[in-house]
């Protein structure tokens, strides 16, 4: 029950209406915590060696600290194995977010036994490249072409917003790299003198946002947004949204733990044509991946 949202108040209701068992909602607390101790074992469990992809992002959440409440967020790690699996990688609460706090996330899932990961998906945090760059110098960036989009249209008037997405869409959804330049020059001939902010915004983070063009669709589909992970946090706030405040960091982490998962009991094989995924993979890391990590 807890695991599906209920409170600690609720619960308690619930066992005296229906069962007449009389439990209060501190009994019920207590017993809840009984779970931290194998949620920790499992925040702290190793991990895979190698992972194809990797989805940051962040939920947040309000908290009691000090007697008062504060806005934290919440990390949130989500890795493809090289079998096509999913799997969250961890739960990490914090502060606000930042790229100081992701460098940490990225070091300790270094310290749990991740040696390499071939592409990370992420949305515009500034100094997120540089944290991931730190960590694992290797990883191929995409930035989630669908938080970019929702930026851009930050800066566009209401009565514009319709064309303005429309011709922005002959950009992402280019084939090639070249196209999608040729694509931006047009874009911004049109915009750019409207909405300078919006085309700078794409110009300044290109590298970044063009990582998947060199990518079949096959992999392209997988990397160009974070939207998995999103889907995971739309699933956390849901079981969540009963609770407007924890009263500890521990309360929080107990029923995202518990969520996940009830969330990733669901992840039962690998992600569709995952062989031909694969394939590509191999193929474009090279001897980064070997058929003993595929195993």
């Amino acid at each position: 029950m807890y695991a599906k949202g209920m409170t600690t108040r609720d619960i308690s209701s619930h066992l005296k209406t229906v069962y007449g068992v009389d439990a209060s909602a501190e009994m019920i607390s207590h017993m809840t915590d009984r779970i931290l101790p194998a949620a920790r074992e499992w925040q702290n469990r190793p991990l895979e060696k190698k992972y194809a992809v990797v989805f940051m992002d962040a939920v947040h959440f309000h908290v009691r600290q000090d007697n008062l409440t504060i806005k934290k967020a919440v990390y949130v790690a989500i890795g493809i194995k090289l079998n096509g699996q999913k799997e969250v990688l961890g739960l990490w609460v914090g502060g606000n977010e930042n790229a100081k706090y992701w460098l940490g996330v990225l070091n300790e899932i270094r310290n749990r036994g991740v040696e390499d990961i071939m592409i990370v998906s992420v949305d515009g945090l500034t100094g997120f490249a540089d944290a991931i760059g730190a960590a694992f110098p290797k990883a191929e960036i995409q930035r989630c072409i669908v938080h970019q989009v929702r930026y851009s249209t930050k800066f566009v008037n209401y009565k514009d917003l319709k064309p303005f997405v429309k011709d922005l869409k002959q950009v992402y959804q280019a084939s090639t790299e070249k196209e999608a330049l040729a694509s931006l020059d047009e874009f911004e001939a049109v915009w750019g003198k409207k909405y300078p902010s919006a085309i700078a915004s794409w110009r300044n983070n290109w590298p970044q946002l063009s990582a998947y063009f060199k990518y079949p669709q096959e992999i392209r589909k997988i990397i160009y947004t974070t939207n998995s992970i999103e889907n995971f946090n739309r699933q956390l706030r849901k079981v969540t949204k009963s609770r407007t405040i924890f009263p500890t960091d521990d309360a929080l982490f107990k029923i995202l733990y518990l969520a996940a998962m009830d969330i990733t009991e669901k992840w039962t094989g690998a992600s569709w044509n995952w062989g031909q995924t694969l394939d590509q993979l191999c193929i474009y890391f090279g001897d980064r991946i070997v058929p003993a990590d595929i195993e």
